[in-house]
């Protein structure tokens, strides 16, 4: 089993590495491959000498490394982050239709970065933007009030979590839809945040989401013989030894968390933490285990190349990254509908 998850892990690295070249060269300004791979490999003290970067333009230097890696970085993180959240999600609920959204986490980022938005500017808090700082509270809080009201004598309620989860959201998309008609000026800049994208990525605000997501993966990673256990029922994870409340409690925690400190950097980008985690089940088998590291790294995949498509399709106009995932992802939500239909039936 090790080494299958190291053979997995290699493969998709070495797609992600051609996928973060390939992003790297085209765009409004296209670059050849070889002075692409020229200036990334310049990062590398060893490699600057073998590959001769001295006769690369400053300009293409600057383009790759001031405009584009932030922003392919920033999409790997985040849909790292999303496609993480969904593992978990799906794990918990035992359902391969939820999602990091599911519990309130979009709709409170979305209330807290229209808050930003409209009420405080372009001011900076803790040295990122007031809209993103707005947006991770958002999304916390709501959580956080959602996890309370699902809480009954110490245990989680499923069902109660899905249903204030919705009512909640369906409160909060209300609340900000009363605000924007007071401030019908601001109403693109809140529409564009909502649709999703990563046109305002910067190495500051990567730099400090990365630790973030990077230690809750690290962390949930040692859950996840746990969480195989609980893919047989709560009754029998009981019998085998998991504390299955103490574990939810604890996942739920940590990927909601990671899915708000993606979302507060991106907005809301619908569908990878849906169909990502989904398709590398059918691919590497439910053992979460495997599924998990291979899931991340693909949902990293998935938007860096959803990103990259909308930096293109309409060059030189751009289209929110989010508009790309649901495209993608309503075909395949579809699809998962009538086969869990077929298989009902």
């Amino acid at each position: 089993m090790p080494s299958r998850i190291i053979r997995s892990v290699i493969f998709l690295l070495i797609i992600l590495i051609a996928i973060i070249i390939l992003s790297s060269a085209i765009g409004a300004a296209n670059l050849s491959i070889k002075s692409t791979v020229k200036i990334l490999g310049s990062i590398f003290p060893g490699l600057n000498n073998i590959l001769k970067s001295s006769g690369i333009s400053p300009q293409d230097i600057k383009v790759i490394f001031d405009i584009r890696l932030p922003r392919i970085f920033m999409a790997i993180i985040v849909g790292i982050a999303l496609s993480g959240s969904g593992v978990i999600f799906q794990g918990i609920f035992r359902n391969p239709m939820a999602d990091p959204y599911i519990i309130g986490v979009s709709a409170g980022a979305a209330f807290g970065a229209t808050i930003g938005i409209l009420f405080t500017g372009n001011i900076k808090i803790v040295n990122i933007s007031a809209t993103s700082f707005f947006a991770f509270l958002g999304a916390v809080g709501t959580t956080f009030l959602i996890y309370n009201i699902s809480r009954i004598k110490g245990k989680i309620s499923t069902l109660t979590l899905l249903l204030s989860g919705v009512a909640l959201s369906s409160l909060l998309t209300s609340i900000i839809s009363f605000m924007m008609i007071f401030r019908t000026h601001d109403l693109a800049k809140v529409y564009f945040w909502i649709m999703g994208g990563l046109s305002n990525s910067s190495w500051n605000n990567f730099l400090i989401i990365m630790p973030v997501i990077i230690i809750i993966l690290i962390s949930s990673f040692f859950f996840m013989r746990d969480l195989n256990v609980m893919s047989l029922g709560d009754e029998r994870a009981n019998q085998l030894g998991v504390q299955t409340e103490k574990i939810k409690q604890i996942l739920l925690i940590l990927a909601s968390i990671m899915a708000a400190a993606a979302v507060s950097v991106s907005g809301i980008i619908g569908f990878i933490g849906l169909i990502t985690p989904h398709i590398m089940r059918m691919i590497v088998g439910p053992d979460h285990k495997i599924l998990y590291p291979t899931a991340v790294i693909s949902g990293g995949i998935v938007l860096l190349i959803s990103d990259t498509l909308a930096r293109i399709i309409l060059t030189p106009m751009e289209i929110p990254v989010g508009i790309i995932t649901s495209i993608i992802g309503v075909p395949f939500f579809i699809y998962l509908l009538i086969r869990s239909k077929r298989q009902v039936f």
